[in-house]
């Protein structure tokens, strides 16, 4: 089976970690921050706070940002359920802006009707939450610059993105957002097992996110409500939660993100290559944004005619292809559907799911595997 996406572990990671295993600290030690500090420099961000996944990070990045009971926080469709469930973790009223359908991200014309409509009816989003789906940016410019006179916060979703630029800016350094969030999912750019992390400039929301992570406890004192009664002291000052990474996560972390570049350089000379390979077939490839540089997590095709999907998807499979579905749009998940969603709601979204399927793109992937990949796609649309 060639797999939709995989880790590549080599010695120099398994070095890194039996080097924090055979140390003093395996929890919380040095390693941490010094690959909070790589990220941080590598994104352009001044600030990165590690945590246990990307769902910590989202949830925790909200919150820093004051959503809550009775607000309303904007996402897209299609993403994984956690850009959503974020929102709904603290309280907050949770709705969707479509997709445009090129590139699978927030449609800035979509977004802007949508705020129209919200002023009119008087409750706007407090926090918006865009996805950088496949490893692409959403248009952060426009999005900025349409829901920033508002007082909306921005949080970018770049689990898919690492390594990923923006009009000549690493996604990351939080140019058109407040925080910006990192997943390493084994499938993902570079791998901590399990993993996420946050990044902002500002060093308030920073320490906020710090805070949080760990139970809202601090032995800062300039933080505390009381003197400090000796060395031992620590106080909680808000309720928190225990989403630390560990050392053993940031130590492979720390080695993967030394290969950073050359992984996403690998998945674009696949990409590329797919793109000639696959250009003459009854099916979509995916869109690229001008200014963009993606870390190409995913590549989507597209099939023409939605009623084959299962069976191309079936056939693919079954000859050892492991294609996979990258999402299912949220809001026709079960939950959402309970709160009042139905289908007809965002048109691009589920257009997309009709036809979506997620094809083998890993950066240790050889042209070989991707020649039996499209020889098998040729196959089965047959």
């Amino acid at each position: 089976m060639i797999p939709y996406g995989r880790q590549d572990i080599r010695q120099q990671d398994l070095d890194a970690v039996i080097e924090v295993l055979k140390s003093d600290f395996i929890t919380q030690g040095p390693v941490v921050p010094q690959f909070e500090a790589a990220l941080a420099e590598k994104s352009g961000a001044a600030h990165a706070v590690a945590m246990n996944s990307a769902t910590s990070a989202l949830h925790v990045a909200v919150v820093a940002l004051g959503l809550g009971q009775g607000d309303l926080m904007w996402t897209t469709p299609i993403t994984f359920v956690a850009s959503a469930n974020c929102g709904r973790y603290v309280g907050a009223d949770v709705d969707f802006v479509d997709i445009d359908p090129e590139t699978f991200n927030m449609c800035p014309r979509a977004l802007a009707t949508k705020l129209a409509q919200a002023e009119a009816a008087g409750r706007l989003p407090k926090v918006i939450v865009p996805v950088h789906m496949c490893g692409q940016s959403a248009a952060m410019c426009e999005i900025a610059e349409l829901v920033r006179p508002y007082g909306i916060r921005i949080v970018e979703d770049a689990s898919h993105a690492v390594g990923g630029r923006y009009r000549d800016q690493p996604v990351g350094s939080c140019q058109y957002s407040d925080i910006t969030i990192f997943s390493f999912h084994p499938v993902k750019i570079i791998t901590t097992a399990e993993g996420g992390m946050a990044l902002t400039n500002d060093a308030e929301l920073a320490a906020r996110m710090e805070l949080l992570r760990s139970h809202g406890i601090t032995r800062d004192p300039t933080r505390m409500t009381q003197d400090s009664d000796g060395p031992w002291y620590y106080q909680q000052v808000e309720l928190g939660w225990n989403y630390r990474m560990t050392e053993i996560q940031a130590a492979l972390g720390l080695s993967q993100q030394l290969r950073l570049a050359d992984y996403v350089e690998a998945r674009n000379a696949l990409a590329n290559r797919y793109d000639r390979l696959l250009a003459d077939l009854p099916l979509d490839l995916p869109g690229r944004l001008e200014a963009t540089r993606s870390a190409f997590h995913l590549y989507v095709i597209r099939l023409h005619d939605a009623s084959r999907r299962r069976e191309v998807f079936e056939t693919l499979r079954a000859n050892g292809i492991g294609v996979n579905l990258h999402y299912i749009p949220v809001h026709l998940q079960p939950y959402y559907r309970d709160l009042g969603f139905a289908e007809g709601d965002f048109p691009a979204a589920e257009d997309y799911y009709s036809r979506a399927m997620s094809i083998p793109l890993y950066a240790t992937m050889t042209e070989a595997q991707q020649d039996e990949v499209v020889a098998r796609i040729l196959e089965a649309l047959q």
